[in-house]
């Protein structure tokens, strides 16, 4: 349960009552008030913290994140706010920072946020989100209004997940605040004993090798060129090279066997 803006001190947070959840991480305000996010995980759950404290400014991004290991993936789940006064290159700058410092072929993000970006259009800021998004396979899901205020409709409240096509969103009215909230259910493939009947296999055809020619041409290798130590200089290269490689190229698995599917709410 991931809680965005909610106005309530460190102390506050510490001690709100929510049964069968245990509070999971957190980062509130210290200079200016409200804002704030918080993660809650149900108590039947494993799960660890993950401090991003050093990418958090206030108004610009303000996150938190768990991270859940769920057989046979490792997820990881934000919570995310910016407020529309906030600096919106600070928030992709640390965005980016974040992804890709955890990044890689066996973890899966949900980020769960108040972005204040109008998914309701293809707004610059929209197509500029989307684009960074893209570099690490993730999508948004929220095509419906999640904020209502003076007439008007907005889906500025996302969650945004590693792409797939197995999910389920729907809104919530909480009646709380003027955010409506949104409830996903995700399909959690788990491995069988039955391993020589699941097949996996990259989508690769002439639009997926166009996108990948196309990000490797504007990766900015800089920092590769100007490295003096040649084993760092491989390493950063074979992590952009990778990342763009899983994003462009996905992995389809085929079950030939009827199972059953459990999901994760």
């Amino acid at each position: 349960m991931c809680l965005n803006e909610y106005h309530l001190k460190d102390y506050e947070t510490d001690n709100l009552p929510i049964d069968h959840f245990k509070l999971g991480s957190k980062f509130w305000r210290h200079e200016f008030k409200k804002g704030g996010v918080c993660i809650f995980i149900h108590e039947d759950l494993e799960f660890f913290s993950i401090s991003l404290d050093i990418y958090c400014k206030e108004k610009d991004i303000e996150v938190c994140a768990v991270k859940l290991n769920v057989t046979p993936i490792q997820l990881i789940i934000l919570a995310i706010y910016r407020s529309p006064s906030g600096n919106f290159t600070n928030f992709l700058k640390n965005l980016d920072s974040i992804l890709i410092t955890w990044y890689n072929n066996k973890t899966k993000f949900m980020i769960c946020g108040d972005i204040n970006i109008n998914y309701l259009e293809n707004c610059k800021k929209r197509q500029q989100l989307d684009s960074l998004l893209q570099t690490y396979n993730l999508i948004g899901t929220v095509s419906f209004p999640t904020h209502k205020a003076n007439a008007s409709t907005t889906a500025i409240d996302n969650i945004l997940i590693t792409r797939t096509k197995n999910y389920i969103i729907n809104p919530h009215i909480n009646g709380l605040s003027d955010h409506e909230a949104q409830i996903i259910v995700i399909e959690n493939t788990v491995h069988t004993k039955q391993r020589n009947n699941i097949t996996t296999q990259r989508e690769i055809n002439d639009q997926s090798i166009l996108e990948f020619q196309l990000f490797l041409s504007h990766e900015n290798w800089e920092e590769i060129f100007t490295e003096e130590d040649a084993n760092i200089s491989f390493n950063k290269f074979l992590n952009i090279y990778l990342r763009i490689l899983h994003s462009c190229f996905i992995k389809n698995c085929k079950n030939f066997n009827t199972i059953s599917t459990p999901w994760i709410t």
